[in-house]
This record gives structure tokens, sequence and C-alpha cells, in this order.
């Protein structure tokens, strides 16, 4: 039976990770807006993903095309299959409100960011990550920026339920000094850097690398510089149509890692979460169903 060949969509997401920076813009891009954005010409895709026309030349080469007007034909190809299959057209978001409304383009957005944030995932180090989280003899503690630091709580006011020796670092630097003496060789650090990148999560990082901790870092596709100081670092896609930069698929990763620890842990974190229940109704802190 012969291979179903990959579409020009999934080798962009398959071959992301072995490209350049700029070349990981330019697929950025792409995979967000495609394929309207690869129709025009070698210097309006250029201009609009931000980088040099000599980049998109090079991109459709490590494609498989001999040129972009190669590349171009292959897209217009997938695009006219799509027209004439059925099985290509999907229900809007919210049904009863044009494509153009911000509902539909903003719900459309996030999925293409989820999509392909997913599509980039090693799992092989996505699993090697949530090991070191699981175990019990490496502490874990969890950092951001002035947005991401939701995500760090987040992700400690959880992990805190599953296991013990868990911490946040606030991102104050006064705060710095307290944690990183506790942290030793074989600690985790779960650091978040997305744009515009923070001197002060590449401080910590650094000083937390230094320390002998494993770095776990959750930035965008541009890549924050403290990945040159983390063992693992995982790249989520954040554009939508908004000033600000959406963290849904941050969030998505943050509750997989969690998910992967808990099932690692989970003859540990069963007793620890009932020992933490019988607490919460002695101290009557949810309200009781009437």
């Amino acid at each position: 039976m012969a291979a179903v060949q990959q579409t020009i969509e999934e080798r962009l997401r398959a071959g992301f990770e072995t490209l350049t920076r700029a070349e990981r813009q330019l697929a950025s891009h792409l995979l967000r807006h495609y394929p309207v954005a690869a129709l025009g010409s070698v210097t309006a895709l250029a201009k609009s993903a931000e980088v040099s026309s000599p980049t998109v030349v090079r991109l459709v080469q490590k494609l498989g095309f001999a040129g972009y007007t190669d590349f171009q034909t292959g897209i217009r190809a997938e695009v006219e299959e799509r027209l004439i299959s059925p099985l290509a057209k999907h229900d809007r978001w919210a049904g009863g409100v044009p494509d153009t409304h911000i509902l539909n383009r903003f719900a459309d957005a996030v999925l293409g960011n989820l999509h392909a944030t997913l599509a980039q995932i090693n799992h092989a180090e996505f699993d090697a990550a949530a090991a070191l989280m699981a175990d019990p003899a490496r502490k874990v503690f969890a950092t951001g920026g002035r947005i991401t630091h939701a995500m760090a709580e987040y992700f400690v006011t959880h992990m805190k339920v599953i296991r013990p020796g868990v911490s946040l670092i606030s991102e104050m630097s006064n705060a710095w000094p307290p944690a990183l003496i506790e942290m030793v060789p074989g600690d985790v650090l779960l650091a978040f850097d997305i744009r515009r990148y923070e001197n002060n999560v590449l401080q910590l990082v650094e000083m937390a690398s230094e320390q002998g901790a494993e770095v776990v870092l959750i930035t965008d596709p541009w890549v924050s510089p403290a990945a040159a100081h983390a063992r693992y670092r995982f790249s989520a896609q954040i554009e939508v149509p908004s000033a600000w930069d959406s963290t849904v698929a941050i969030q998505v990763l943050v509750e997989t890692l969690m998910a992967a620890v808990q099932s690692l842990t989970w003859q540990q974190t069963e007793t620890r979460m009932k020992r933490l229940e019988g607490l919460y109704a002695r101290a009557r802190f949810f309200r009781r169903a009437k």
C-alpha cells in the first residue's frame, strides 16, 4: 500500500525544528495564514512575514521544491483539491454570524495555533520533561514574565495537589535568593518567556542553570534567549487578531504536562488528593450542594 504523501502544510510542521530562526518565523506566518499567504509574490510574502526574500527561497527549497514557482504550483493544487472535497468543509465556530466576525476569526486563529504547536512538539522530549517533574527526588520550581507568570502560578497551584516539593518563584528579583538557595543539582525549573523576552526571566534561568537545575522552557516560535540554558524547550504559537498574544496553546501544554505527571505518580497522587479533600471538608472550604 502506497504511503500517503504529506501536504505542504504537514511538511512545514514536521520540519519546523530543523529551520533557522528566520525560517521558523516565515514558517509560522505561513501556517497561521495557510494557504493564502503563499499565493502572492516572493517579495509580498517576505514583507508580510518580516523576513528577507532569500529566506523564502531557502525555505521552499528545504520543503523539496525547485523554487518559489514550483512551491506555488503545489499550493494551488492542494487548494483546488480542498475546494472540490466535501470533507474540507466545516461549520463555523459561531453559527449565524459572518466568517469575518471576531468570534470566528479569533477561534480560527486559536485552533491554528494549537494545531501548529502540537505538531511541533517532540514527544520523547515532552515525556522526558514530564518524567523529570514526576521524580520525587527532585523539587520543582516555576516562574514567568509579566504576562506568563500567571501560567507559572496556575501550574504550581495544580502541581501542589499532584506532588510535594513544588514552588512558585516570584518575578521580583529580590525573591530569587531564598528560592535559589533551596535549589540543588537535578531540581527542575519550568520557565515561561514569550516576546518581548524579559531580562529577569533570562537572568533567573541562567542562575538556576548555574545551580545545576534542569530547565524546561515554554516559549514562542521565535524562541527566548533563555533557551540557551534549557534542557528542554517547547514553542507555542501565540499570534491572534488582537493587540495581545494568546496563551491558549501555552495553557494546553501546561495542562498536558500536569496530566502526564499525574499519570506517572498516580499511586502517590491519589493518596495525597484524598488527604487533601479530607482537609478541605474539615475546613468547610467549599460550599455544599443543597
